[in-house]
């Protein structure tokens, strides 16, 4: 039997049902036909990952890129002053 992958939207609209409290995690999981580990893996998962969605500021991924381009930038910034200093050293040897 293949596993079966679930789309980030159906975990949330899960998760969310479950958070109401109006029926139980065992109904829940009847009513999708989930196992409850399941529903309760998913709605621990979210809430450990709640707070990231107020948070101001750059996500991880972007700061990794910003701090990737800026090292990047700092790399051609020496090497266009290297090849000046080739440029006239070879302009002056000739």
């Amino acid at each position: 039997m293949s596993r079966r992958n679930f789309k980030s939207s159906f975990k949330t609209k899960v998760v969310l049902e479950t958070l109401k409290g109006i029926q139980s995690v065992g109904e829940i999981a009847q009513k999708y036909k989930l196992y409850p580990q399941q529903i309760t893996n998913w709605k621990k998962e979210f809430l450990e990952g709640a707070d990231g969605i107020f948070k101001k500021g750059k996500s991880k991924a972007l700061e990794k890129a910003l701090a990737e381009r800026d090292a990047l930038l700092q790399i051609i910034g020496s090497l266009k002053v290297e090849n000046e200093f080739l440029k006239k050293r070879l302009d002056k040897g000739l």
